[in-house]
């Protein structure tokens, strides 16, 4: 906690001690992606009271602010169409020009939450990226997607910047980059023919505590923000101090929208969770001053936690996460539970990372570039449960293109009046309506279904979309 606190205050010193002459913001570089059409916004520090003009190469114009009291300096600068060509911008306090080269003009999306967004494409220790390595050597064909990865931190007071730069796809740079995000940002140039650009501020093991700030979280009566109480918190689940480390280094940028994979830490602590990442998204939505910009996010994987605290319990945050998508505008949950393999039951980093980007290009494609040919609905259980004899006919949503497997459907189980639940022995699909039929013949009464609603759970329900179902429960036990 004392090395906290002394990294806090030596930046905060730096921070102060380099205003009195011209500095930009580790996210205004050379190499950087700028919103296309748009007022991008531009910032750093000089001495308080100096005139900054910024002068774009693509239209020749200057703006112009002036540093206020602290030294801090914002301007706006007009953006053209995306292109691949690369532009030039020279920022000046009068004394001191700087040049930035190698800038395109795209989409740019910001892109948090724990280890499964942070896992970058070379992977972790025993947990692998399928064909990351591949990937990062076929990078480097892909000059037009660049990344800028926020460095983890933790911190007691809000940091002001963080001293990272903007990263081409070399071999080496790529191998470092978010797998998942990469993938998105990929899949996007290339449907949109622009280059892309990816903020990545992301800690492996957060909760969504630790994305926000003191006052938000003073008002939850289970966080204690004393020293002695965030002591008692794994130092990789801390709330506030993430917040205050990395966040406040990217707000000013101008992005499209934001790509979240967060989740695992909240597993047992599921009931507030799905307003807590409305709360989240509310206040990081204020504090980036760009509207209520899109919010994609990514269902938590399979896996079997081990925990006391946690076992039997990441179904319901599932749950949570789905719900969240009733609270947050702009918003939608992509489903993930598919995409783990059996033998990693406990790898809580599935590899198949490029699909989960994918997906949520898939929905950025469509809900946000109006591309309304790329389908990006998860099947969804709509409410419709009847019983037929010992048979539950259940309908769903976003079926339109039917369901790919119609036979040995896995996945679903049938518990009687007593709540026990038993595997599905029978599961059929009524192809005039799609609804699934299912039963087991050890309930001859059933009463409720549910679909993958464990911690581990493979099912094979697709939708004709390619996508599947998401997990559900027909009751509320």
């Amino acid at each position: 906690m004392k090395r906290i606190l002394l990294i806090s205050a030596m930046l905060m010193s730096c921070m102060l001690g380099l205003h009195a002459q011209l500095k930009l913001a580790s996210l205004v570089g050379d190499n950087m992606v700028l919103q296309q059409q748009t007022d991008a916004r531009l910032w750093g520090w000089a001495k308080a009271g100096d005139k900054i003009t910024a002068t774009t190469s693509w239209n020749g114009e200057t703006v112009q602010t002036t540093a206020n009291k602290e030294g801090l300096w914002i301007l706006s600068v007009s953006t053209p169409q995306a292109s691949f060509t690369p532009y030039e911008i020279t920022i000046s306090d009068g004394k001191t020009p700087v040049t930035l080269t190698n800038i395109l003009i795209g989409e740019v999306w910001l892109a948090g939450g724990q280890s499964n967004m942070e896992m970058p494409l070379k992977g972790f220790s025993g947990c692998c990226i399928k064909d990351g390595l591949q990937e990062a050597i076929e990078a480097a064909n892909y000059p037009y997607v660049r990344m800028h990865t926020i460095p983890k931190a933790k911190s007691w007071e809000v940091v002001a910047d963080a001293g990272s730069q903007w990263q081409l796809p070399t071999l080496s740079a790529a191998m470092e980059m978010s797998a998942t995000a990469w993938f998105f940002a990929k899949n996007l140039s290339q449907a949109l023919h622009v280059p892309v650009g990816i903020v990545n501020c992301s800690y492996g093991g957060t909760r969504v505590e630790s994305w926000l700030p003191r006052h938000i979280l003073e008002t939850y009566p289970d966080i204690d923000l004393t020293p002695e109480g965030l002591g008692k918190y794994p130092d990789w689940e801390t709330p506030l101090m993430m917040y205050n480390a990395m966040f406040p280094t990217v707000t000013r940028y101008t992005y499209k929208g934001i790509i979240w994979y967060q989740g695992c830490s909240n597993v047992g602590s599921h009931t507030p969770y799905a307003q807590r990442l409305a709360t989240m998204v509310t206040h990081w939505r204020e504090q980036l001053a760009l509207g209520d910009i899109p919010f994609y996010y990514v269902e938590i994987a399979p896996y079997d936690y081990d925990s006391a605290v946690q076992d039997e319990q990441s179904a319901y945050l599932r749950e949570a996460q789905y719900k969240a998508q009733s609270l947050i505008p702009n918003s939608q949950m992509i489903g993930t539970n598919d995409l783990v393999e059996p033998y990693e039951r406990f790898n809580i980093h599935p590899r198949r990372k490029a699909e989960v980007g994918q997906r949520l290009s898939y929905v950025a494609l469509n809900k946000t570039y109006g591309m309304k040919q790329i389908y990006c609905e998860n099947p969804t259980y709509n409410g419709d449960f009847s019983v037929k004899g010992n048979e539950v006919f259940l309908g769903f949503n976003n079926l339109d293109m039917g369901i790919c497997r119609n036979y040995q459907l896995e996945g679903f189980e049938v518990a009687g009046e007593n709540r026990i639940f038993h595997p599905a022995d029978s599961v059929w699909i009524r192809w005039e309506t799609n609804h699934a039929v299912v039963s087991s013949k050890q309930v001859p009464k059933p009463v409720a279904v549910r679909y993958c609603f464990r911690d581990f759970q493979i099912g094979n329900f697709i939708g004709g979309n390619e996508l599947p179902l998401i997990p559900f429960r027909t009751d509320n036990w």
